[in-house]
């Protein structure tokens, strides 16, 4: 879990970066107003030599930024030996307005604070008689914080007091959050090291954000935030060195970003410097707000919640960092993006495109999980007959409809992607459509596949587990594509066959089937003994556990069915589920011979009587009953 120490901390050195930026110059804002003055814009359109002016206009841009930011360096390194003095004066004066309203001094007032919101914590844990959990220890810094925030609005406190008594509980509770979020995510020996970077973050977040209302000189702000950007720095280095779980290089490679990253905060890139910060974060933020998501519902993995949750998570962290990117550029004078309404378009565009994504992706797993989770529950299902039908039409259904949404959902996306990024779609998509038109008449084979596949579906020909026979193919349907079908042969060959090739279907495996078949007795075979034996041992089967419910009318012998060459030929049927025919008829094969041999009946056999020592007519006769024999053997599989 160091990782997560590493997200922490270079969490919060971005937060402190932000927070630390030095005002804009009050000349840059005449400057900007001078801009936007009527008179001063209509001269500037009627400039010559557009081009020329415009090239100037980049340079001098690009030169302000250079000067600027060598200025604001210069003017942080020269403040450092003033911040002492600065500091200690913001004190005085912060105590001075305390004590002239008859108030307790700061740090006293801080102390007391600190004390009520610590009783009232210690009461919640007493009635609670436990407070180890995550949940618990959040819930009672909670508690403190709404016994603090009642005693603090309950006085009316002098206007510098107020503040600086405000940001300090707010720091204070925050390191509380944060530490109690640390013990249960960190282990014992990365857990000290990243408290501290978060308490020295913390303090510089207070700190910036004190500046302005105390009348901290600009400069000396900078210079402080400057000095805590230099700690933050050196502390997530020196985390980054000191774990062994990483290779050698990998950890010089993090150290060389985080310098780099540093320096964009430096030289005022702060569009760069977010995008560097999101692409060392977030994939680790993102991966962590899934396992967490997950966590809270183990035991459903593939629920439409746990889907939202995961997803959603994920895509809430995407979305709050592309709300502060933008938010970043359109507050940053300096940007790239300010500079060129082309290159705006184009960013703006990005972010945004980025949200639809997001959209679609939820959108999609969404429609996957549930579509999965019916396919299970079909699969599970019992042996009901009356939901036979629907299971089946299902299975067959959904795997279609999903892989045809999956295309819907990735083609509306990537149009809407394009449009945000400032293409005309309509041009687009009647190009599309005469393409389609051209793909047809050139592919005419392809679209009567899918043509035929969707009428088969439309007629419910057949569905997925259901054996089926087409012209030369058979066997059981696998799966389905846009424009084939996959068959499974009892021998174990698979097919597959596009749908304008099937033409045809028998459907071997829809509601009934009746099995035929035939025995040969002797002529002399007593025929209404053999009905009544039929008759009994149709009625076992179908009394038997196993195999009744297989039965939808028992086994009957219909009568004699020919006279043979050697034996009277008698008929037989049953009519059972489809598929189970085969497996049938072999017990009722087995018991009809039992019965008929304890009964005196005795099946009909071909039998030749040769004279005389001619072996040859013997061999002829032998060949020809075995002939017979084969075609009997034929006619009955």
């Amino acid at each position: 879990m160091k990782w997560i120490g590493g997200l922490v901390l270079f969490v919060l050195m971005s937060v402190v970066a932000s927070a630390q930026e030095a005002p804009r110059p009050q000349k840059v804002d005449d400057l900007m107003r001078l801009l936007q003055d009527p008179e001063v814009r209509s001269w500037l359109e009627k400039a010559p030599s557009p081009t020329l002016a415009a090239a100037q206009e980049a340079d001098a841009g690009l030169a302000a930024w250079e000067a600027a930011t060598r200025s604001r360096i210069d003017g942080a390194v020269q403040a450092i030996p003033r911040i002492p003095a600065e500091v200690m004066a913001a004190a005085a004066r912060t105590r001075e307005d305390a004590l002239s309203h008859g108030r307790l001094p700061v740090f006293v007032a801080f102390l007391g604070l600190t004390a009520v919101g610590l009783f009232a914590e210690r009461l919640f844990a007493r009635s609670r008689r436990r407070a180890e959990g995550l949940q618990e220890r959040l819930l009672a810094i909670g508690i403190s914080a709404a016994a603090m925030a009642a005693v603090y609005f309950a006085f009316d406190w002098p206007v510098l007091p107020r503040i600086v008594l405000l940001v300090s509980l707010l720091a204070l509770l925050a390191y509380r959050a944060i530490s109690a979020l640390l013990d249960t995510m960190l282990t014992v020996s990365a857990r000290r090291r990243t408290k501290i970077f978060a308490g020295a973050a913390i303090v510089g977040v207070a700190a910036a954000s004190l500046g302005r209302p105390l009348s901290v000189d600009p400069s000396v702000t900078a210079a402080i935030s400057f000095c805590f950007s230099i700690v933050l720095l050196a502390l997530a280095v020196e985390g980054v060195v000191s774990s062994s779980e990483r290779p050698f290089r990998m950890r010089i490679a993090l150290c060389l970003a985080f310098v780099i990253v540093w320096a964009l905060w430096c030289v005022g890139l702060r569009g760069l410097f977010w995008l560097g910060v999101y692409a060392m974060t977030l994939p680790s933020v993102l991966r962590f707000a899934g396992q967490t998501a997950a966590g809270m519902i183990p035991s459903e993995p593939d629920s439409t919640k746990r889907v939202l949750l995961v997803r959603g998570s994920r895509a809430v962290v995407v979305a709050v960092a592309v709300a502060w990117v933008a938010i970043v550029w359109r507050g940053d004078p300096n940007s790239l993006v300010h500079s060129d309404p082309a290159v705006a378009s184009v960013a703006y565009g990005l972010l945004k495109s980025i949200v639809v994504l997001l959209l679609a992706d939820l959108a999609w797993h969404l429609a996957k999980s549930w579509i999965d989770r019916r396919l299970s529950v079909q699969a599970e299902a019992g042996n009901d007959p009356s939901q036979a039908a629907r299971r089946g039409r299902l299975r067959t259904l959904l795997p279609i409809f999903r892989n045809v949404l999956a295309v819907m959902v990735a083609a509306i996306a990537g149009l809407i992607v394009l449009a945000e990024l400032g293409v005309e779609i309509g041009p687009l998509i009647a190009g599309a459509g005469i393409f389609g038109v051209a793909l047809g008449f050139g592919s005419q084979t392809l679209v009567k596949d899918v043509i035929s596949g969707v009428f088969y579906m439309l007629d419910d020909a057949f569905r997925v587990g259901e054996y089926i026979q087409a012209k030369s193919y058979k066997g059981t349907v696998e799966g389905f594509s846009l424009r084939s079908v996959r068959l499974r042969h009892h021998r174990g060959p698979v097919f597959t066959v596009p749908f304008g090739e099937l033409g045809a279907v028998e459907n071997m495996s829809r509601d009934w089937v009746i099995d035929k078949f035939r025995v040969n007795v002797s002529y002399d075979t007593d025929i209404e003994k053999a009905r009544k034996l039929a008759k009994k041992i149709g009625a076992e089967l179908q009394a038997d556990p196993e195999l009744g419910p297989m039965f939808i009318q028992p086994l009957k012998m219909k009568g004699v069915e020919e006279f043979g060459d050697y034996g009277i030929v008698l008929s037989f049927a049953m009519t059972t589920v489809p598929g189970m025919q085969t497996y049938i008829r072999r017990k009722a094969y087995a018991k009809i011979r039992e019965a008929f041999q304890a009964n005196g009946i005795e099946f009909a056999t071909p039998s030749v009587q040769v004279g005389g020592e001619d072996r040859d007519g013997a061999a002829a006769a032998a060949a020809a009953i075995r002939t017979q024999q084969a075609k009997v053997v034929a006619a009955e599989g």
